[in-house]
């Protein structure tokens, strides 16, 4: 008998359902062919055996049923795993129920083999199979299977013992595994679980500046010409060649002049710089027009166009502020914050004054800029854009993000949002859970294998249902000491570790020429590029090795399901502390192909002196329960190794900081 309960904590209780988030405020989220792991703590009164099923509702309204096994008796927890097949939003609750089989076998494989209440364990064997039997929706062979079993338990020619070794085959016990007797049942409430393309988890983004790419400067004048999307465009062939699969483009948008910065943050604009591409807003139109110097609309989809021919999607940066020139000043001046003087309030960030930026004021009129910034969206979705790297939300209402990215995604479900949102956890953590796909992280900042080791397991653990970082090594706005003091060698580790420590990272333009020298004050590169043209030697760009590490590493990550996906990561321990090692491991049965994958990373944090450590993994992590070695090759070095449950590493940044090992068959 099958009875739902209604009390409020059941007859057979299920609590602390997982993945939720705030209780279902919010929908988990997944990508498809990524597992999902759904667990519950469930437990009841007494000896009696209890199970448990997980029930999931795919978006067509079609049930799918799987058991959830006990995956560890001591804390009464339930586990399931799940893998969608298909986007939208999904739902999943848990059902909870008294097991009489299970009861019975306990009992029955205890008191039998003592000789204690033999017979009353056989005919109340015969009588719970039978109600598993007829009362259970099951196939003709499967009923066979459990009549077979009760004729056992009844045949009086074999010895008790044997009977109920007949009576609990395999074949009866997979049986009663796929089709259970279930009573008192118990429901959980349903959880939501929003299920997306794969590049919402996976990605491998590039940045480039287009001005850039193609600009010219007169030797005799001194004067530059602008590169436009049609120079831009022809070095999309060599950022598909190394793997990447998404171009990222700073703003392209018209530039102020009023305020307008000069080279090297200067507050006083020479003639002919080319201003900041964040000071949004001239003459020539706002956050939905083009920069007149990069081309036109019909360019611009041009080079979209090109980029998806060659596997590339464009992700656009969206920064929601204003220079003094923008048209909206004169149009909506309600959409900015007036001071006591009369002024309009410019962007700071205490002592950094930043006059040619201005703020919006999202409380006059939300209304208002709500529908022209969604227009501004619509703008560029229907020019193709189906990324979007958001600069500062964190500064934004979250009512402002939570309502545009579900109305955006209601129509366009694959466009995908990046928070560059470097602020406390809470805000970080909220904004990915009200819609944003991904998220910049503190990546940059762990600076050592400890910090570096808690922070991939932090990301790795609760969070993952819903915040999916984005590892990026520098930015045009980035560039922190070690990275200005670690030479090549250092910057190859972190470009590894960058690549494998998340399903989605990101390298900006130039990161091949290793240009890590900083402007004299701050963590930015001097003569950077948000202030000037800055074209490249692209003739130059593996004079460090790098172009080639990254093509390595690009398709290590398109060969390996381990490093597409977030969970599945395990630090180990190792005796130097300047080395980090962890694993990424898919089982079998999570796998795409069906076969585990395991990539084992080792990376020292030291790029002045060689290295050396013992590594001790945990093989139980990679799905190892001997002593057995693993046979490994290094993408790196091209190296094979034998490695053990411990084993030995030296790191000399003469040769290389890091190892990205693929564990052999």
């Amino acid at each position: 008998m099958e009875r739902s309960q209604e009390l409020s904590v059941g007859r057979i209780p299920i609590v602390n359902v997982q993945p939720s988030l705030e209780e279902g405020r919010w929908p988990a989220r997944a990508v498809v062919a990524e597992a999902v792991p759904v667990t519950a703590t469930i437990f009841r009164e007494g000896h009696d055996a209890e199970g448990a099923t997980l029930v999931v509702t795919d978006p067509s309204g079609k049930q799918h049923t799987m058991p959830m096994p006990q995956d560890d008796w001591g804390n009464s927890l339930y586990k399931a795993v799940f893998i969608p097949t298909h986007e939208g939003m999904h739902s999943f609750r848990v059902e909870a129920w008294s097991d009489p089989v299970g009861s019975w076998v306990h009992a029955a494989e205890v008191k039998i083999h003592a000789g204690v209440d033999v017979q009353l364990m056989l005919a109340e064997g015969v009588d719970v199979l039978t109600r598993a039997r007829d009362t259970v929706r099951r196939g003709a062979a499967s009923k066979q299977h459990l009549t077979d079993a009760i004729a056992a338990l009844t045949d009086g020619k074999l010895a008790p013992e044997a009977r109920l070794e007949a009576a609990l085959s395999d074949q009866v016990r997979q049986t009663l595994a796929k089709a259970p007797l279930r009573e008192w049942v118990t429901t959980s409430a349903e959880y939501p679980l929003l299920v997306q393309r794969e590049k919402a988890l996976v990605s491998a983004w590039y940045e480039i500046f287009p001005r850039s790419e193609g600009a010219k400067q007169d030797k005799k004048t001194g004067e530059w010409t602008s590169g436009t999307f049609a120079t831009a465009a022809k070095r999309l062939p060599a950022i598909a060649d190394m793997g990447f699969d998404v171009v990222y483009l700073t703003p392209i948008h018209p530039i102020g002049s009023t305020h307008r910065k000069g080279r090297n943050n200067a507050l006083e604009a020479a003639s002919g710089d080319p201003g900041s591409p964040y000071a949004i807003g001239s003459e020539d139109g706002g956050h939905d027009a083009l920069h007149p110097d990069l081309g036109t609309m019909r360019s611009f989809k041009n080079f979209v166009t090109h980029a998806r021919d060659l596997g590339l999607e464009v992700a656009l940066d969206v920064a929601l502020n204003a220079s003094p020139n923008h048209p909206w000043l004169d149009e909506h001046p309600e959409w900015f914050t007036t001071r006591a003087d009369g002024t309009i309030a410019y962007a700071e960030n205490p002592p950094k004054k930043y006059q040619d930026i201005y703020p919006f004021n999202f409380d006059n009129d939300p209304e208002g800029v709500y529908h022209a910034w969604r227009g501004v969206f619509k703008t560029w979705i229907d020019a193709g854009v189906t990324l979007f790297r958001i600069d500062n939300p964190h500064t934004k209402p979250l009512t402002f993000w939570e309502r545009l990215l579900k109305d955006i995604a209601q129509e366009r479900p694959d466009v995908i949002f990046l928070a560059e949102a470097f602020t406390r956890p809470a805000m970080m953590h909220t904004l990915a859970k009200i819609g944003f796909h991904q998220s910049y992280t503190y990546f940059t900042w762990r600076q050592t294998a400890e910090e570096m080791g808690e922070y991939l397991e932090e990301l790795a653990g609760e969070s993952s249902f819903y915040m999916r970082p984005n590892f990026w090594p520098t930015t045009h706005d980035i560039l922190t000491p070690d990275m200005q003091r670690g030479g090549p060698p250092y910057w190859k580790m972190r470009a590894a570790l960058a690549a494998t420590g998340a399903p989605s990272y990101g390298i900006y333009t130039g990161y091949e020429f290793v240009e890590s020298v900083a402007r004299p004050g701050v963590e930015e590169q001097i003569d950077n590029e948000k202030y000037e043209y800055k074209p490249r030697d692209w003739s130059k760009a593996d004079e460090h090795g790098m172009q080639t590490l990254l093509t390595t590493l690009n398709s290590l990550r398109s060969d390996h399901v381990a490093l597409r996906r977030l969970r599945g990561l395990t630090v180990h321990r190792t005796t130097n502390p300047n080395i980090l090692c962890f694993t990424r491991h898919v089982p079998a049965n999570e796998s795409p192909k069906g076969r585990a994958d395991t990539v084992v990373v080792v990376a020292s944090f030291d790029p002045h002196a060689i290295n050396d450590a013992i590594v001790t993994l945990d093989m139980s992590a990679i799905s190892k329960e001997d002593d057995d070695p693993i046979h490994v090759l290094d993408a790196i070095t091209g190296a094979t190794y034998t490695w053990g449950r411990e084993f030995f590493v030296r790191l000399d940044p003469s040769q290389t900081l890091v190892h990205v090992a693929t564990v052999r068959p």
